[in-house]
């Protein structure tokens, strides 16, 4: 008996790149854990195999939509390991070691790329799913409170990234990576362990012991 057609497409030199599109928009509609590899494999038209077979894991696959070719390991276990009042040097130390050796060009690249003509979801999704999703809990000192510290973190490191590696001012983008770390490291642990001052009740952990109304 010969099998029945499934209507699903075998490999192809297009099917990897097919794969890759469905992947950066699920991705920037549902994040990573709101997204599955199987409603990945049903938006390119292929089985779920195909796309492990081209990418690997579903972080992987993340990774390969976002373009970034280091493994973001590299950031989190300086992080996991470092005690949380020193946590803000130990990103920093971590983070620009890499943007001043391989991430060099192709970040500038990323950056161009997915908050130019692309989809900013995806870089939301892969810095609190991905790239800071252990040190948010870490950080919580109240519902809401880890969230919040990590949107004001991503905020003064990616403000610096791009004064550094892509408007390149002076004399910021010249420093050594040390002399960075000493200058951007206080301001920084400071959204990590400091109190929040917050006037808004509505806010979420308003009321806990790291904020301050």
């Amino acid at each position: 008996m010969t099998p029945r057609r499934t209507g699903r497409r075998s490999g192809s030199p297009d099917t990897r790149a097919e794969i890759l599109g469905a992947a950066r928009a699920a991705f920037a509609r549902g994040g990573m854990a709101g997204t599955t590899v199987r409603s990945i494999a049903d938006a390119a038209g292929v089985d779920p195999a195909l796309v492990h077979h081209y990418f690997g894991t579903k972080q992987q696959l993340y990774l390969a939509a976002l373009a970034i070719p280091v493994d973001p390991e590299l950031v989190r276990a300086p992080l996991r390991e470092a005690p949380l009042e020193d946590a803000g040097r130990a990103l920093l130390t971590a983070l620009l070691g890499l943007w001043d050796g391989p991430l060099r060009e192709v970040g500038v690249a990323v950056i161009r790329t997915n908050l130019g003509e692309g989809d900013p979801g995806i870089v939301r999704g892969f810095l609190l799913e991905i790239a800071l999703a252990e040190l948010i809990g870490r950080m919580e000192a109240g519902p809401g409170d880890g969230l919040l510290r990590a949107n004001l973190m991503v905020a003064q490191v990616f403000g610096l990234l791009v004064a550094r590696y892509v408007v390149r001012f002076e004399p910021l983008a010249s420093l050594t990576v040390g002399e960075v770390v000493a200058l951007a490291a206080p301001p920084l642990q400071q959204v990590i362990t400091g109190p929040l001052r917050v006037t808004d009740p509505n806010i979420r952990g308003a009321s806990t012991s790291r904020f301050e109304p």
